[in-house]
């Protein structure tokens, strides 16, 4: 009864990820609080899965890529990438080789989101398509992250599977021999052939997606308006339109980001965003009637001191599954939002209510000082404006130094990596590398509440005999075959389910299956959990399967089946090549 269970509750976890209408850390709780109520999970064991050492050691590994993001590492990289040649391949080789290796050892988002301000950077200034540069960088992340121990969360759990059935864990390197292959495997194909499979969809010479400047106009409240006396909250909602009120001249002073309470006096100039329909409701009934009958100007707009910046919706943003309206980013921050661009289309219809999703990119209007802070604490990925540095030059040395020193003692076997960089996360807030409210901000909780949630699931799962069952299912082939069927299979299931759901779920789910066949063949377990960890980190085929696809998404205006044109031709190399290496490094 408990194994039916475990498996409907699974089933409709795996429906509801796929469907990806729910956030997948709500998912997983919901699995979790579902077995807890049928008495699968004690209830004393359902939040065993916060202190689990996977969890630390992630959550560790975030803030520590954070605090290198904040040191300044950003500016020293753009620096020494600025005086490369301007040949398309030799920026794709330069730039994909930087993340791989940093992915291995700060977390592959973080590498990404280092280097990608840079790649759209590039681009600009060389006058070509950044869609085919993003997607390389991302996979690039992606196969730099099986390097190390810390470099994907799918190494560090499974690392914790094998000291669970083995009584010791994978050490730092021991992932290198095969991710380092794999990683040169990889590389080789999309800097040399893949990244020509990619689509350029945005002109080289257009720099902006969302061209809002036939958009701005200025307009004048009439005597005897309706809307003298109303708030600007109000606006929309009276005349059923969707118009962003810039800011308002009042007696030839500038109100820049005016408050939503702000009340419409006769005589004042609002600067609006708005298409051709929305400005002419606007303007009916003697409301109001346009300025001089002419778009505002780079002048009038006061171009001079606001500025306006791309910037690219992370994963573990506050915003996300949050309207424009409940973000309230005017009355907060005193920034506008301008528009919001999805798989390279603007949206340009009730931009208010729109649901802002990871990989969103924003166009923002406001202070450069506000837009600095805004991105900071919502956690937005600035694209177009380099001015926007979140780094601080002075510190790269430092932080760096106390990253290595944590290293050195995981490799050492002086501490435990998760004590290892919890402590170098600490010494990097004392020494004021990281501010301390940038720590919290650093963490992407979504994927933290996954871990800990789907940790005692899995356990539920192995303990309910639903993992014996389904490595009875994989062993009704022939013992008799050669173990590369088996390694092939677990690892194609793998890769399935890591491009459809969390791959630190995939992980969890995986691993006592790997470790069930390996024991029922009486082989040796190592290469089973190392299938798991490659077929995990290997989301190439969708842009949901990996964050780092997700975050490339909007800024390169990929649609979802770009992702297999060059995706699935290195999935089929890390098949290729990933059990014969394994094979060969781990032998059963």
């Amino acid at each position: 009864m408990d194994q039916s269970i475990v498996f409907i509750t699974l089933a409709l976890a795996l429906i509801l990820f796929i469907w990806d209408k729910v956030r997948y850390d709500i998912v997983a709780f919901l699995t979790l609080f579902t077995l807890v109520v049928f008495g699968i999970i004690p209830s004393s064991e359902a939040f065993k899965g916060l202190s689990h050492p996977a969890v630390i050691t992630v959550a560790a590994v975030l803030i520590i890529s954070k605090a290198l993001q904040y040191s300044g590492l950003v500016d020293v990289i753009v620096d020494w990438i600025s005086r490369i040649s301007e040949k398309l391949w030799i920026q794709i080789i330069l730039l994909c080789g930087i993340v791989a290796l940093a992915s291995g050892f700060i977390n592959n988002i973080g590498a990404l989101a280092i280097i990608m301000p840079v790649a759209i950077h590039l681009s600009r200034k060389n006058k070509f398509s950044p869609s085919v540069l993003l997607m390389p960088l991302a996979f690039a992340s992606i196969l730099g992250g099986m390097i190390t121990l810390i470099g994907t969360p799918p190494n560090i759990i499974i690392s914790t599977f094998r000291e669970e059935a083995l009584g010791s864990r994978f050490e730092m390197f021991d992932f290198a021999p095969v991710g380092l292959a794999l990683t040169v495997v990889g590389l080789l194909f999309i800097t040399l052939l893949g990244w020509r499979f990619l689509p350029k969809r945005q002109s080289a010479e257009s720099p902006n997606i969302f061209e809002i400047e036939n958009y701005i106009t200025e307009v004048i409240i009439l005597p005897n308006s309706d809307l003298i006396g109303v708030t600007i909250f109000k606006v929309n909602e009276l005349l059923k339109t969707e118009v962003i009120i810039l800011g308002i001249i009042r007696n030839n002073v500038r109100i820049h980001a005016p408050s939503p309470w702000e009340e419409l006096l006769e005589g004042d100039i609002l600067i609006l965003e708005a298409d051709t329909e929305d400005l002419k409701k606007f303007t009916d009934s003697k409301r109001s009637t346009l300025a001089e009958g002419k778009l505002l100007s780079d002048s009038a707009r006061g171009s001079d001191i606001i500025q306006t910046a791309e910037a690219v919706v992370m994963a573990n943003s506050l915003c996300v599954g949050s309207s424009v309206t409940e973000i309230r980013m005017r009355s907060q921050y005193n920034i506008n939002v301008l528009a919001i661009a999805r798989e390279n289309k603007k949206i340009k219809k009730r931009i208010a209510q729109t649901i802002i999703k990871q990989g969103d990119v924003l166009l923002l209007q406001g202070r450069p000082e506000n837009l600095k802070e805004a991105m900071k604490s919502l956690n937005f990925l600035p694209l177009a404006e380099r001015e926007l540095h979140l780094g601080r030059p002075t510190r790269v040395i430092g932080a760096l130094s106390i990253f290595a020193a944590a290293i050195i003692l995981v490799i050492t076997g002086l501490l435990r990596v998760e004590i290892a960089f919890s402590f170098a996360a600490v010494i990097l807030v004392i020494s004021k590398i990281l501010p301390l409210k940038e720590v919290y901000l650093s963490v992407d909780w979504p994927v933290i509440i996954l871990l800990a949630a789907m940790i005692p699931v899995g356990e539920a799962f192995e303990s309910s005999g639903g993992a014996a069952t389904v490595t009875s299912l994989i062993l009704t082939l022939d013992n008799d075959y050669p173990v590369w069927i088996f390694l092939g299979l677990l690892m194609a299931i793998t890769l399935v389910l890591s491009n459809i759901i969390n791959n630190a779920a995939t992980v969890v789910l995986m691993a006592p299956i790997a470790i069930k066949v390996a024991e029922s063949l009486g082989l040796a377990t190592d290469p089973f959990l190392m299938t798991i960890a490659v077929g995990a980190s290997c989301a190439f085929l969708t842009p949901i399967g990996h964050q780092s696809n997700t975050l490339v998404m909007g800024p390169g205006g990929y649609k979802f089946s770009d992702y297999w044109k060059m995706g699935l031709p290195v999935t089929i190399l890390i098949l290729l090549f990933g059990i014969p290496l394994i094979l060969y490094v781990w032998p059963v």
